[in-house]
């Protein structure tokens, strides 16, 4: 009798691996084209500058998916659960546990930024800080506000959201439009099929894209070396060493104690989702993985309708890395120029960077922003957002760990909704973990699997009763 198995388990992917040549799996490639940016931008830095559009042009295709996709996504995930009391119930979950490992994330950078005191002995003078550099992130933050940032959330039309590429206009339009297709019953039902086929459509077309990462990685670094140079660490290492530090201890503590508790282990996560890890690291964007990761988790054994709500909402919601940032670079920029903050003070930095950080979806340059407007919102600011002018030149080395720890902690937030929520498959969950670098294959295979949306509530976890005939 012939050995049948699921979609994602351990047998095809790890038989397939190895047929395949090291130097045709994607994740080899774009280290090696890591490596040749970092080379080539620091030998020969104007050429290295020279291959910026690479980079850019790479993230754009990427970008030109993503608005199609969420939507896609979410609205056939809300279709498929046909309980709005349920997408309720799961997107209260999800922002519960968004906030509060935010929040975590924030007070973390707070004390971090005290007990190193990464800006120390830096006697910066702020009355001679040249604030032309900065300008555009200052005037950005300016015309933020509470009131605009909830009418940023509405769109001109409907598909104003999806030309401008807005992730918060698109969820709003997704949940909308999902509510009101689920609202409407069996009368929907061809409309669901076509938006789930469609997003398959569009799941294929990102798998051709990513086969492009190892050229968009090489040019983004060649660019990032040529341009700011090497030096510009050294100069302020203290600052990115301190930082990435504190990102790892986010991830390996904080996130490593949330992902025991769910049952699974942050280092074994890692090795799981490894290949967008990379992708990640070459573009500074996490955005770039967002279909995959999807995917990903739901080969982990993620019930769709989670990922489909929780995921997206994360990228906009649940910003780990850049609430880590924001409140570590502004006691940096405070020590820098010799400025003691008060309590009201961290107690106001906190509860701007919560908002602020709302829609900063891991893009490069988005972090920045809202650092501008955290300074801006201080009360008695003794900070200038001059000040920034200081770490303009290394925010590009620190935007890669600000989107890295961003994708990792919305991994780990899509496995724990799913297990609160009772629809995570244990059996999945085990098996990957049992061998993550088998089971991660190459991230441009990965195309979603076919939900299977009318199994009845007692019928178990996906996967239950083949894994029982096995």
């Amino acid at each position: 009798m012939a050995q049948t198995t699921t979609p994602g388990t351990a047998a095809s992917p790890s038989a397939s691996a190895a047929r395949e040549p090291w130097y045709k799996v994607l994740y080899i490639q774009v280290l090696i084209a890591i490596a040749l940016g970092v080379l080539v931008g620091y030998l020969a830095p104007e050429t290295g500058k020279s291959f910026k559009w690479m980079g850019d042009a790479f993230i754009a295709l990427i970008k030109m998916m993503i608005a199609p996709i969420i939507f896609c996504t979410i609205v056939h995930g809300i279709a498929s659960i046909g309980d709005l009391k349920k997408v309720g119930r799961v997107g209260l979950k999800a922002l519960i546990y968004f906030e509060i490992v935010s929040t975590l994330a924030l007070l973390i950078g707070i004390a971090v930024g005290e007990l190193v005191q990464p800006g120390a002995g830096f006697n910066a003078d702020p009355t001679k800080l040249d604030g032309k550099s900065v300008e555009k992130y200052a005037k950005a933050a300016a015309d933020d506000s509470v009131v605009g940032h909830i009418m940023a959330l509405i769109p001109k039309s409907f598909f104003d959201a999806f030309a401008t590429g807005d992730l918060l206009q698109v969820l709003l339009i997704s949940f909308l439009t999902g509510i009101v297709v689920t609202g409407m019953g069996q009368k929907a039902e061809g409309i669901s099929h076509a938006i789930d086929t469609a997003g398959q459509i569009f799941f294929r077309i990102i798998g051709l894209i990513v086969k492009l990462a190892p050229i968009g990685a090489f040019g983004a670094m060649a660019f990032t070396i040529g341009e700011y140079g090497i030096t510009k660490v050294v100069d302020l290492a203290w600052l990115v060493g301190t930082f990435y530090v504190t990102a790892a201890l986010f991830v390996f503590v904080v996130l490593g104690g949330i992902a025991r508790v769910a049952g699974f282990s942050i280092v074994k996560f890692l090795a799981y989702i490894k290949d967008e890890l990379l992708i990640v690291l070459g573009t500074s964007s996490s955005e770039t993985v967002l279909p995959h990761i999807m995917t990903k988790m739901r080969r982990l054994g993620c019930s769709d309708s989670v990922v489909g709500l929780v995921v997206p909402t994360g990228y906009s919601f649940n910003l780990d890395g850049t609430n880590i940032y924001m409140t570590l670079a502004t006691l940096f920029l405070a020590q820098a120029v010799g400025a003691d903050l008060s309590f009201g003070q961290y107690a106001t930095i906190i509860l701007v960077a919560m908002l602020t950080s709302k829609g900063a979806s891991g893009v490069t340059g988005a972090g920045f922003v809202t650092l501008a407007a955290t300074l801006a919102a201080i009360p008695n600011n003794p900070v200038p957002v001059a000040a920034m002018t200081l770490v303009l030149g290394i925010d590009k080395f620190m935007s890669e760990c600000r989107a890295l720890t961003n994708l990792i902690g919305n991994g780990v937030a899509t496995v724990v909704v799913s297990r609160w929520e009772g629809e995570l498959d244990a059996t999945k969950l085990n098996e990957v973990m049992a061998n993550p670098l088998a089971i991660g294959t190459d991230i441009s295979d990965h195309a979603p699997e076919p939900v299977n949306t009318g199994a009845p509530k007692d019928a178990g976890a996906p996967g239950a009763k083949v894994a029982a005939a096995e």
